[in-house]
């Protein structure tokens, strides 16, 4: 069976490469993507293999190249992304790497050091600007003003002692400070001020209107400007040590008025001066960003190829000689020419004479597993591998599962106006996959929509089918064929009975089918609507998971066969589909006999009325009894012989189940008996006892006691028959999740949309417009993603459980190889780090 259906058969082999030829031969497999390396050296620490020292500089550049990109972020400068990916340079193109990156991280760290002193010096001089500015109002001179300001000052702050000593005393000359201090500190440098000066001192303060720049992280912050009054050399060595803990800057103000001016004017020339200076500075920043973000996404590419190669050569062995590098690697069978085409190019490359050495190994180890896939087959490979990956050669569940999954999602999402929302959304992500693909954001959410985009539209196609079937769209129904029921009251008395039924005995009904769907007189049946639906419902759910199951066993047949595991093929296999088929299969046959002999237009005893209850008559099957139906002279059985064959056909189902229990066990010890091998040191393994051999996905007992095989086999046993009737009832979730749909779309429209729909006027149309918006946003947000998602999570337990527990182990390991595509994508450098 090909690899769609199963794993690709894989083989180790062992890889010869002359040390000279190893960096190319490696760079065209990584390319290739076909081939897992194995470490040969487990136990020599990373720090002692032989390239450490190149994947040490492979570091470094990384680390310049971070720093790089961190500023051209910081600038807004978009990085070009050709969506190429170049080759993996070659080893002496490392120095010129280093080169450049060395000389373009030092240019821009000087710049960026002289520009941080620039605007440093540019913020100072501001600050001082400010406080030329603002101080001149405290003084100004004006009517005396500031004799009079500076006498009242001076009253203030002498004490009472001094006052008392004698008021003979002339003006005393008072000192000053001038300085800037963050707009959230003031309150609190005020209150300190105070209490440690004892209130000596007088405080005037001004806020600075616009923002200043931080030149250490070029954060935006408030400041105001403050100017300190005090007497006496204590006080002032006081007010320092207090603006020094308050981080706040002092400076220069001179007294007289000329002296100031003089200053403010040297201030604007140096600003002005600054401030081109600081153009040029930021003008010669942008270009060298803007020289670097045309090949930042190259050189990542390149540097993280160069320390994959050499992280992956420090998995090789070394021999006696150290001029041959030899590697084991897990490769597919069915690309071995592929591989060595490529090993063939990498030798022309390094011009070595001698070619590269690739030989198959014979080994009991389990081989990784490997599944083929493409753009549309990767998301449903992706489910599948959630809940395990499988082991190595065991049918791959993944393309049945790109059918049933959207299906059984429909089953439960049925609309055809949601579906279309849905399958929209998901042909858009298709459509525009390429552009969508490139911007490679780090959304989490988005980028698991965009992953499964074609689910999404499968299931959205899906419920559209399933929508029309129901008759179902936003909870109304579509008159596409007329219907086949006719009322036969007159208009009076349809008007005055809100609970009248049509007859199908009558002429109510036409007698013929739908042709596709439900009919739409249903969408108005206010009594009998639901009852009418669950029982449809119901039954389709038992009927689809019944086969959902019965495929499941199948593919475990597939299993056991090409395994060639005998004992399972016949005393796991044929039992569990026995088991499933005389009970489980039997209740679906009589649901199409009962609905193929029972009608309304029927002759009695067949009327509907006198039916037999599926449920009810399949719990008197197992319990061996007999109920009848309600009604006088109404048949017990549907067809003749019924009571026989159920008979039969319990008793071949608890047949079944000693033989699942006790006939593989049986067997196992039968043959280690025949071979004279005592169970704890070895022995044959199932598979063997039948005369074939064993393989990945066959049971492994060589190794176990007979009493722990006993023992698991008996749980498995159990858990199959139990799980038949659990997994059986799991199904009817298709009928729940289908009811509770219908019922909110129902709820929406009747509670929301038609109360927009009832108004009338130009008044109406503005209600119902808000209405619809208000019913749009419920509709997508609730019926469509949160019901959708419930959908999804129960349809995935199905496939998990219900479906794979039939015939999947998922207990193997995921084919990991040396790929420089999952490497660059996934923003890992060093290979089997991509996951």
């Amino acid at each position: 069976m090909g690899s769609l259906f199963r794993s690709e058969e894989m083989a180790l082999c062992q890889l010869f490469l002359q040390s000279e030829a190893a960096y190319a031969c490696v760079s065209e497999l990584g390319e290739l993507g076909l081939v897992q390396f194995r470490d040969l050296n487990p136990d020599v620490n990373a720090f002692q293999r032989k390239f450490v020292n190149e994947v040490r500089r492979c570091d470094e550049m990384e680390r310049k190249l971070r720093y790089l990109e961190k500023e051209i972020k910081k600038d807004g400068i978009p990085m070009l992304d050709t969506g190429e990916s170049p080759e993996a340079p070659q080893p002496r193109e490392m120095i010129d790497l280093e080169a450049t990156f060395e000389k373009l991280e030092n240019e821009l760290r000087e710049v960026n050091q002289n520009a941080e002193a620039l605007k440093r010096n540019f913020l100072e001089l501001t600050e001082l600007k400010h406080i030329l500015r603002k101080t001149q109002v405290f003084f100004d001179e004006q009517e005396g003003g500031l004799n009079h300001t500076t006498e009242s000052m001076t009253r203030a702050l002498i004490t009472d002692e001094v006052r008392t000593a004698g008021a003979s005393m002339g003006p005393v000359q008072l000192g000053f400070v001038a300085g800037v201090i963050l707009r959230e500190k003031l309150p609190a440098f005020e209150r300190m001020l105070w209490r440690a000066c004892r209130g000596n001192v007088f405080l005037r303060q001004a806020m600075i209107e616009s923002p200043l720049e931080d030149p250490t992280n070029g954060d935006q912050v408030y400041k105001s400007v403050f100017i300190i009054f005090f007497q006496g050399d204590q006080l002032k060595t006081r007010v320092k040590k207090i603006c020094e803990g308050f981080r706040a800057t002092l400076y220069p103000c001179p007294e007289a008025p000329a002296d100031r001016r003089e200053m403010a004017m040297g201030v604007m020339t140096r600003i002005e001066d600054l401030n081109t200076v600081l153009g040029q500075t930021q003008d010669h920043r942008h270009r060298v960003l803007v020289a670097a973000a045309k090949n930042l996404k190259n050189w990542f590419v390149k540097v993280r190829k160069i320390k994959a190669i050499y992280h992956t050569l420090n998995l090789f062995n070394l021999d006696v000689t150290q001029k041959c590098l030899i590697a084991e690697c897990w490769v597919p069978l069915l690309d071995i020419e592929t591989i060595q085409l490529a090993l063939r190019r990498g030798t022309e490359r390094s011009g070595s004479s001698v070619p590269p050495i690739l030989n198959r190994m014979q080994t009991f180890e389990n081989p990784p597993t490997y599944n083929r896939t493409n753009k549309f087959t990767k998301a449903f490979q992706a489910l599948i591998d959630a809940y395990g990956v499988a082991s190595y050669r065991e049918m791959n569940p993944a393309p049945y599962t790109i059918i049933t999954f959207p299906f059984l999602f429909a089953v439960m999402f049925g609309d055809l106006g949601h579906g279309a929302i849905m399958a929209l959304f998901g042909l858009w992500m298709i459509r525009k996959e390429k552009g969508l693909a490139a911007q490679k954001t780090d959304n989490e959410i988005w980028n698991i929509f965009f992953a499964g985009r074609y689910i999404i539209f499968l299931m959205g196609a899906f419920s559209m089918y399933t929508g029309l079937i129901y008759n179902d769209i936003f909870s109304k129904s579509l008159n596409i064929f007329g219907s086949h029921w006719h009322l036969s009251y007159n208009k009076s008395t349809v008007w005055n009975n809100n609970f009248l039924q049509l007859s199908p005995a009558t002429s109510d009904y036409e007698g013929t089918p739908y042709p596709f769907g439900l009919d739409p007189i249903w969408q108005v049946a206010t009594s009998n609507k639901i009852v009418f639906q669950n029982a449809y419902k119901m039954k389709i759910s038992i009927i689809f998971g019944v086969l959902h199951m019965i495929f499941g066993v199948i593919m475990s047949w597939h299993n056991h066969t090409y395994f060639r595991n005998r004992l399972s093929l016949i005393y796991e296999f044929i039992p569990q589909l026995v088991f499933l088929l005389v009970l489980f299969f039997y209740m679906v046959l009589l649901m199409f006999i009962k609905w193929n002999r029972y009608g309304a237009t029927n002759t009695f005893p067949m009327t509907e009325a006198c039916a037999p209850s599926i449920l009810i008559t399949f719990i008197d099957m197992v319990l061996f009894k007999t109920s009848k139906p309600p009604g006088k002279n109404c048949e017990v059985y549907m067809f003749w012989g019924q009571p026989f064959f159920q008979t039969v056909f319990v008793l071949i189902a608890l047949a079944c189940i000693p033989v699942m229990l006790l006939g593989k066990p049986i067997k196992i010890m039968q043959a280690r008996k025949l071979a004279n091998v005592q169970p704890i040191t070895g022995g044959s393994s199932d598979a063997e006892v039948g005369g074939m051999s064993n393989g990945g996905g066959g049971g492994h007992h060589d190794e176990e006691e007979m009493s722990e095989i006993f023992i698991h086999q008996g749980i498995h046993t159990i858990e199959y028959v139990l799980g038949s009737v659990s997994h059986t009832a799991s199904y009817l979730r298709l009928w729940a999740l289908s009811l509770a749909h219908a019922q909110l779309a129902e709820v929406l429209w009747t509670m929301v949309l038609s109360l927009g729909l009832n108004k009338e006027g130009w008044l109406g149309g503005i209600f119902l417009t808000v209405v619809f918006a208000f019913w749009a946003v419920l509709t997508v947000g609730i019926l469509v993603l949160m019901e959708g998602l419930s959908a999804f999570l129960h349809t995935l337990r199905l496939h998990w459980v219900e479906f794979q527990s039939k015939f999947y182990m998922g207990q193997g390991y995921a084919f990991a190889p040396f790929s420089f595509e999952s490497i660059i994508e996934n923003g890992s450098a060093v290979a089997g780090e991509t996951e």
